[in-house]
């Protein structure tokens, strides 16, 4: 039975819908060895900034029951050495290549992307709109992480400002620590962002209680893993329901069975995150299964799975 994996997310067309999340994957030359790049769907790069960051101090990663907490502060080399040291690399995968950017305001995100914009070898950018790992957006302050993705009319901003930039794909990464996730894709729709990508961690906490002190450098961090899953899924749910555009799912996916409850749910696409920590063949094993799934279940493109919950709304 010939399968179609084949989705769309804005301009880019993916051979399947499996790829690998910013932040969990380095710039993907650290997996050549471990699995073939060319099977995956796409690879979104590490968050780049306009300048380099050093990240935050340690300890920066720690375990928590069915999932962990990072504070890495979006470590990166800044645009200059990605464009220089990173990006010739990924325009020779042939698949797909996302990169993720961030600014700490409008006018930095506008830079970063400007100066993408003279290369080539990717094709799209997914906005970091919610990292809770830095200070930056709408009213931070030294003991909040407020983010873009925190404030309708800030996605706004930023998206249409980078629109105006790029005929490149563009979506939006969305945090869940909001009351209405499907207001805020919806922000993001009509401010021109080709897809949304939901969900980025949690802000969280971990307590060294002997020290009585928190076990992050950075106090808080972003909460990963299976134990987000069932929020994650509900709230792709909300959002396929509110908005037109693509949904990339993600949040403690790690295996088949969880990236179809996404699809199911309205994802067009997944990204596997935490899960490449844990085990580095981890994408290509959803693959797999997948493709294992569908057969079994003798369904021959995976545009019938998308989207296809029943249930009573």
């Amino acid at each position: 039975m010939g399968l179609n994996l084949e989705t769309t997310i804005g301009r880019l067309k993916l051979k399947n819908p499996v790829l690998v999340a910013s932040g969990t994957f380095g710039h993907a030359r650290e997996f050549e060895k471990i699995i073939d790049l060319k099977r995956l769907g796409g690879i979104v790069t590490k968050t780049i900034t306009l300048k380099p960051r050093l990240g935050n101090p340690p300890v920066r990663i720690v375990e928590t029951p069915a999932g962990m907490l990072n504070a890495i502060g979006l470590q990166n080399p800044g645009v200059e050495k990605f464009i220089g040291e990173k990006l010739p690399y990924l325009r020779k995968i042939g698949i797909p290549i996302i990169v993720s950017v961030m600014g700490h305001s409008v006018e930095e995100f506008v830079k970063v992307v400007g100066r993408l914009e003279s290369e080539k070898g990717f094709d799209g950018y997914e906005l970091n709109l919610s990292c809770p790992n830095v200070r930056y957006g709408a009213s931070a302050t030294k003991t909040s992480a407020r983010m873009f993705a925190h404030d309708a009319v800030m996605i706004k901003e930023v998206v249409s400002a980078v629109r105006k930039m790029t005929q490149k794909t563009l979506i939006a990464k969305l945090g869940p620590d909001v009351s209405d996730i499907g207001a805020m894709a919806l922000a993001a729709e009509e401010a021109g962002a080709d897809a949304v990508s939901l969900i980025n961690t949690f802000v969280a906490m971990a307590i060294d209680v002997e020290k009585r002190r928190p076990v992050l450098g950075n106090i808080t961090g972003g909460l990963s893993g299976p134990c987000v899953r069932p929020i994650a899924v509900r709230m792709t749910w909300e959002v396929h329901k509110r908005v037109k555009i693509p949904l990339l799912g993600m949040g403690g996916i790690m295996d088949a069975r969880d990236a179809l409850e996404f699809l199911i749910a309205g994802a067009s696409a997944i990204q596997v995150g935490t899960a490449n920590f844990m085990n580095p063949r981890a994408s290509v094993e959803i693959l797999e299964g997948l493709r294992a799934f569908m057969k079994k279940e003798k369904i021959g493109r995976i545009q019938n799975l998308i989207g296809s919950l029943n249930s009573d709304e």
